[in-house]
């Protein structure tokens, strides 16, 4: 198992290694007050993002994350971003994670098929046995969203994480494992299939 930048290629997004060129776009993306909350990273303007980039690089330098630039392919425009993380090289897993869409690309296409662009590179490319998430035990949609693509939901830690305005989050995980994975990819592309194509949108 090697982890290294790589470019996923879909029909509506493409996820690309970030760098340094990226950072207005992400901004422009993410500039949505409402996406960082309950998230230990958040991102409240253009230097919060070029410093989350620098470390993501930083990061990618060491081979501990790496993060992807979700592009609409229409557009070519910056819709997003997800990562890499956590990823235990001698045990061959990893977590996805960091995920996040400009609000006018939330219950598209997008994420479903960024899901599936990771997931197949994770089982099928790089050969992992396990794929994890995890997530704000408050954040009912994302963990909605994960139990629809076929992760298993295997518990809580309890005060996991404390978020900068102080609160203390439990974190929910849930996993993808190797044998599961032909089902889950079967579910994916049925949904993907059974999305209708969106347009980019003009204002947003």
């Amino acid at each position: 198992m090697r982890v290294q930048p790589v470019t996923l290629d879909g029909t509506h997004v493409r996820l690309e290694p970030v760098n340094r060129g990226h950072v207005d776009g992400l901004w422009h993306a993410g500039r949505f007050p409402e996406l960082w909350r309950m998230r230990p990273f958040p991102v409240y303007s253009r230097d919060d993002m070029a410093r989350q980039v620098d470390a993501a690089l930083d990061a990618a330098a060491a081979g501990t994350l790496f993060m992807f630039v979700t592009v609409d392919r229409s557009s070519g425009r910056p819709i997003g971003s997800t990562s890499f993380l956590n990823i235990d090289l001698a045990n061959r897993h990893l977590e996805i994670g960091g995920t996040w869409l400009a609000p006018a690309w939330q219950r598209t296409p997008a994420n479903t098929e960024a899901k599936l662009l990771q997931l197949r590179h994770c089982f099928e490319t790089l050969e992992c046995v396990r794929v994890e998430f995890k997530t704000d035990a408050r954040n009912t949609r994302s963990r909605a969203a994960l139990a629809r693509i076929g992760a298993v939901e295997e518990g809580t830690f309890r005060r996991h994480l404390i978020l900068p305005d102080g609160y203390v989050r439990d974190s929910v995980y849930f996993s993808v494992v190797d044998r599961e994975w032909p089902r889950v990819e079967a579910r994916l592309t049925e949904r993907l299939t059974a999305s209708p194509d969106v347009e980019a949108p003009t204002d947003w």
